[in-house]
């Protein structure tokens, strides 16, 4: 008889969460890597950006954010933000029962792997300030060089949903990248997830010799061998789909979402921040 422990694993849906928008980009790289999964995402769109905010703060909210998506039974929790990761992926690794993964581990192996020059990394004050990706890198290769630079107005420009050819995002990233286009990294970690949306402008900015770093496809695909080391990634091949909570407009998030996601988000609810951590079901539907 089958222990129905392994149809828990397997069809228990891959909890996901953000302090806005932008980890739709490592979900997006989910579904690809692993089509017939069900993920929950939490937005904490009314609290973005959790960069700008203390460490202490950012690891309370993360808390809170976890909390709400354990109470769908997740098979495993997905922190899609790096400043979260930095700041509290050792707690919640402590406290959650179940597997945690964050996004900083496999990005920082990417771009290891990518160049064997000197990395760059551009992600949010709480990021930089942590030093959780020069750690990553160099835990990996004590002698690799590591340039770290905090871009804090670049989150709240992709939440407006600004063109990445707009003078004043151009201008913006024209200040914030200026010493790293003179120190010519072999890689460039883009570490905040909503920084892909504006890779093209930084590509364009920084040369060809600097190859950017997401780590949204990295991250999928640790979470893709950690479900198949544990027996746990669902069988079917198609099927999966996606459910959106937010903290802040349900409307704006599914229109802004679609840029994250590159297509339509159909299922979105928005929560209070008061609800992150109550006690009892977490309004959803039926899986």
């Amino acid at each position: 008889m089958a222990d129905p422990g392994d149809r828990e694993r397997r069809t228990g849906p891959i909890g996901v969460f953000d302090s806005g928008l932008g980890g739709l980009t490592v979900v997006r790289e989910l579904l690809r890597a692993m089509p017939g999964e069900r993920i929950v995402y939490l937005g904490d769109t009314a609290r973005v950006p959790y960069g700008i905010k203390s460490l202490d703060t950012v690891r309370r909210f993360a808390m809170e954010d976890a909390a709400f998506l354990l109470r769908h039974g997740p098979k495993l929790v997905v922190v899609a933000c790096n400043t979260a990761s930095a700041a509290a992926v050792d707690v919640l690794r402590r406290t959650c029962p179940v597997t945690v993964v964050d996004v900083i581990g496999p990005g920082a192996a990417a771009a290891v792997e990518a160049t064997a020059e000197c990395v760059g990394v551009i992600g949010t004050e709480a990021t930089v300030r942590s030093g959780a990706y020069q750690r990553a890198i160099r835990g990996i290769d004590p002698t690799r060089e590591v340039h770290a630079v905090a871009c804090p107005l670049l989150v709240p420009i992709v939440e407006e949903g600004r063109d990445p050819d707009d003078p004043i995002v151009l201008h913006v990233l024209c200040d914030y990248l200026r010493d790293l286009q003179r120190l010519r990294p072999g890689a460039l970690i883009l570490g905040c997830t909503h920084y892909p949306l504006l890779a093209g402008a930084i590509a364009k900015l920084m040369g060809p010799a600097t190859v950017l770093v997401d780590s949204a496809r990295a991250t999928a695909l640790e979470v893709r061998r950690l479900l198949c080391d544990t027996d746990a990634l669902r069988p079917d091949r198609d099927g999966g789909h996606l459910r959106c909570f937010t903290t802040g407009q349900a409307d704006r998030f599914a229109r802004l979402g679609k840029r994250f996601m590159g297509e339509e988000i159909a299922w979105v609810r928005q929560v209070g921040t008061d609800e992150l951590t109550a006690d009892g079901p977490a309004g959803t539907e039926q899986e």
